[in-house]
């Protein structure tokens, strides 16, 4: 069947979006309802729907748990309020878009097995509890079999009397749970639009491997562009994963805010503001031990200097903080230099000076490693900053050296500059790009975690499988290490004690690639 005009499908109508839903809250909730209480009727369940309640403990994946005979006749269903609307011609890409989304989304959340929706859109509104169910609506489901029928409206149940009773009594104390208090939180970001497919929240396929730009979540662009407008203007960290290692129980909070935005100078003063906030938040829980993540420690410049000064800003400004800021330099230091090959003796360090450079530089030179720079300007200030042999810092005119130590700010011309061969280990929190194929890339300041850390199944960033930032083990080795005071600001650990640490608690190190 071929559709007049089909082809030219408009982007949105606002009649076609109204004739969806309701064409979904009448004809196929209607429909679902009646389908799914006979799928019930044992000749049915025991031959079909009785694969899909094997799963007594939801998941979001059982939601599409079916035998194909059931599959088929659900994609009649929702094809229901597609057809016609393209039949009335009154469709548009973002019914279609928004329909498909939302179906996924409730089923999804249905099948989640614990509460998310939250008490006071019903205070608010309180109709929405015939218009929308809850994922401990649906658990009763599949624990009862023979309430609670609905597809994602109870007003069925409630209409032919199969709401089970104890709905609203689950939901009441499904929110009651206490809520578990970290030891160590490690406040991240997001760092591209895409990045939000790489949380576990996201997407599991791309989340399990390193985080890399890939073609086809350009697809994605209606999701995307949608999560992005929501990020402008919702202002509150969110938990992302959840961890445990020894005795420690550990969180990785987001800040739903991007790279860009980060070195937006209109935005940096709000940012700081949601720092500071998730601070004082973890603060009032009873977190140990908060370290800072990528641009949270605001290593850029502002007015002449650091936006936060590597968390100092907040020790300043709340000098009876409880809980302890770090910000892990000594770490990523200490794993720069222990990853440098034993019979290195000289290195040309390049990137912007930050406070890991300068703990490079000076820990190099006590060692009596040979530390160029490229520029004058870099190499008064590092001698400025080193301790003692400072004669081992030299201005290299011409680029032999085989070991770079980069930081951001490396430029595209002084990576081809550089000799075939060269190994190019990273002292920043972001990875340089890769422009040769002749030369050796080392991956950010990390170690490979021990085998008892649990439940670390999605990989940080642009780092591979079980392999955590040093940003984000400093405060883990912090609170297991008993310190006290804080790690954070013009405050460094000696590289020593902090290598220690990490080999100590079952840390390894990561080896330079060979190919």
């Amino acid at each position: 069947m071929v559709v007049e005009k089909g082809e030219y499908l408009p982007l949105w109508r606002t009649d076609g979006v109204v004739m969806a839903a309701l064409l979904h809250a009448g004809p196929v909730e209607f429909l679902y309802y009646w389908f799914h209480r006979a799928l019930h009727h044992h000749f049915l369940y025991s031959r079909y729907h009785s694969h899909h309640h094997s799963s007594i403990a939801t998941e979001p994946i059982t939601s599409v748990i079916h035998p194909f005979a059931e599959h088929i006749v659900y994609f009649l269903l929702f094809t229901i309020p597609l057809l016609v609307t393209v039949l009335t011609e009154t469709a548009s890409i973002g019914s279609f878009v928004l329909y498909v989304m939302f179906i996924d989304f409730m089923n999804n959340m249905g099948h989640c097995n614990f509460e998310v929706v939250p008490k006071r859109l019903f205070f608010i509104f309180p109709p929405l509890k015939y218009l929308i169910y809850t994922p401990s609506y649906h658990s009763l489901h599949h624990t009862q079999f023979r309430t609670n029928y609905s597809l994602f409206m109870p007003i069925y149940d409630y209409l032919y009397g199969t709401v089970d009773k104890n709905s609203d009594s689950l939901y009441e104390n499904s929110l009651l749970r206490e809520e578990e208090v970290a030891d160590v939180v490690h406040l991240s970001h997001l760092t591209t639009p895409q990045s939000i497919y790489h949380m576990r929240l996201g997407l599991a396929t791309v989340a399990s491997q390193p985080f890399a730009s890939e073609w086809w979540l350009s697809l994605l662009w209606p999701f995307t562009s949608f999560y992005v407008l929501v990020t402008s203007f919702y202002g509150h960290t969110f938990v992302y994963e959840r961890n445990s290692f020894k005795a420690l129980k550990l969180q990785s909070w987001v800040i739903p805010r991007f790279n860009l935005q980060y070195f937006m100078k209109a935005r940096r003063e709000a940012i700081n503001k949601l720092i500071e906030a998730a601070i004082l938040d973890a603060d009032k829980k009873g977190v140990k031990v908060l370290s800072l993540g990528l641009l949270n420690q605001a290593n850029y410049w502002m007015q002449g200097k650091e936006l936060n000064e590597y968390g100092e800003f907040y020790i300043q400004k709340y000098p009876k903080l409880k809980i302890k800021l770090v910000d892990g330099s000594s770490l990523a230091a200490a794993i720069v230099v222990n990853t440098i090959p034993k019979a290195t003796t000289k290195v040309l360090l390049r990137g912007n000076l930050s406070k890991v450079a300068y703990a490079i530089a000076d820990a190099l030179c006590q060692l009596g490693f040979q530390v160029a720079t490229l520029y004058e300007n870099e190499h008064k200030k590092l001698k400025s900053k080193v301790t003692a042999n400072s004669n081992n810092l030299v201005l290299a005119k011409i680029t032999t050296h085989k070991i770079w130590i980069v930081g951001d700010g490396l430029e595209e011309f002084e990576q081809l500059n550089a000799p075939k061969g060269t190994i190019f280990i990273p002292y920043s929190q972001f990875p340089p790009k890769r422009l040769r194929k002749d030369c050796y890339y080392h991956v950010t300041p990390s170690m490979r975690v021990p085998s008892s850390f649990q439940n670390i199944d999605s990989c940080e960033n642009w780092l591979p499988r079980r392999v955590m930032s040093a940003w984000r083990m400093a405060g883990i080795l912090h609170a297991l290490e008993g310190r006290e005071g804080h790690e954070c600001g013009e405050t460094m650990l000696s590289l020593e004690e902090a290598w220690r640490a990490s080999l100590q608690n079952g840390f390894l190190p990561l080896e330079i690639p060979s190919n």
